[in-house]
């Protein structure tokens, strides 16, 4: 019996693909991360005029997390160890992020990863933001100094990843709720799963979800970031692979072989993304918010810094860390917030979180240094 592409579609239940999160297909990983999408400089041409150390530095500072995997960084030398770390207006996300807001956090979770591995390799970053601006180009000014070493694991720079299936149900620990929330410095917030609050951001993410998933500019946004076939990854790594959203096995395979971005502009597919992230917002360990004193670029940057730094943290204890940005970025979301907030509590992070059985290897493709340092 011969199977056409859309009999299979039809096995496999439909795709779902969720605006930021990427949750496609029923059900967790079933198979081992590709290897062809793993971290690694291997391959990577060295940039002329840096030094190898300093394209170790930027490749560490590269593995930060960034909505759609968009890596929106440049980097611009001004001597051997001044730059000017830049936002490229190419990579930005005008349709969920048309303030640049969620592009400010990524540059700051950069940063910190930059930070840490020049500290590692003797050198102290000095920082300072220029942009006044989330809109303006050239954000920040960075100056790295020799300096005594300060250690920093960064293995978990390479090991960090958005896992999205699998999470256990239980409540997370205090002692993994205090560590995590250090970094935040009194800005994260815990919601435990069955409490009132995990039940209201669970049901604004699916509403802003469903409202989002609807907006056609908003859809097409994120189908331009798909790279469903090997080639796409290869050419552009970046983006939402297959084994990114945790399609794998044989769905991984047709996905790949078969499927074209385009193909998630259909109501069917749409619909099928509403039922999963219904299913996800249900599962797992509770929420994290994470909160600012501001949205000056300045509060940004430094939320995203204290973000990643949290982040960096989260495997070593086994629990999983999602974005779900949707209830931020649909005014339907803001709007809920804010009617039952007062207006010093500026979220910035939605955070689905929850403990790992088996934590997943990192597969998102990274962009070779030499692809983001500009002349």
């Amino acid at each position: 019996m011969t199977t056409n592409r859309r009999d299979f579609m039809k096995l496999l239940g439909g795709c779902a693909l969720a605006a930021g999160t990427a949750p496609f297909l029923s059900g967790p990983p079933a198979a081992a991360a590709r290897p062809d999408s793993r971290y690694g400089m291997r391959g990577e041409s060295p940039v002329a005029g840096i030094s190898p150390e300093m394209n170790r530095i930027l490749h560490y500072a590269s593995l930060a997390p960034s909505g759609h995997n968009s890596q929106p960084w440049y980097v611009r030398f001004l001597d051997d160890r001044k730059m000017i770390l830049g936002a490229d207006p190419e990579r930005r996300l005008p349709a969920v992020d048309p303030n640049n807001r969620e592009m400010m956090l990524s540059l700051g979770a950069f940063l910190e990863n930059l930070s840490l591995a020049a500290g590692d390799m003797g050198y102290e970053a000095r920082m300072q933001v220029k942009a006044k601006s989330p809109i303006e180009q050239e954000i920040a000014e960075v100056t790295l100094d020799k300096a005594k070493p300060f250690p920093y694991p960064l293995k978990r720079m390479t090991l960090r990843r958005t896992a999205k299936h699998g999470y256990g149900p239980r409540e997370l620990s205090k002692e993994d709720v205090d560590a995590l929330a250090e970094p935040l410095g009194g800005h994260l917030f815990y919601f435990p799963p069955g409490s009132e609050h995990a039940r209201c951001i669970a049901e604004g993410t699916i509403e802003a979800f469903r409202v989002q998933t609807e907006r056609d500019e908003a859809q097409q946004e994120l189908v331009t970031w798909l790279r469903l076939s090997e080639e796409a990854e290869a050419k552009h790594r970046d983006g939402l692979t297959t084994a990114g959203m945790e399609i794998l096995g044989l769905k991984g395979w047709f996905v790949r072989t078969f499927t074209k971005p385009e193909d998630f502009m259909k109501q069917s597919m749409r619909e099928r993304g509403i039922d999963q992230i219904a299913q996800l917002a249900g599962e797992g360990g509770g929420w994290f918010v994470i909160t600012s004193t501001g949205n000056s670029v300045a509060h940004l940057i430094e939320t995203g810094r204290a973000f990643e730094r949290m982040a960096l943290l989260a495997r070593e204890r086994g629990v999983a860390v999602h974005p779900m940005t949707q209830i931020l970025e649909e005014e339907v979301g803001r709007k809920g917030i804010a009617s039952n907030h007062n207006a010093e509590m500026i979220p910035q992070f939605v955070l689905r979180v929850g403990y790992l059985d088996s934590y997943p290897e990192p597969v998102s493709p990274r962009r070779p240094v030499s692809w983001f340092v500009r002349s």
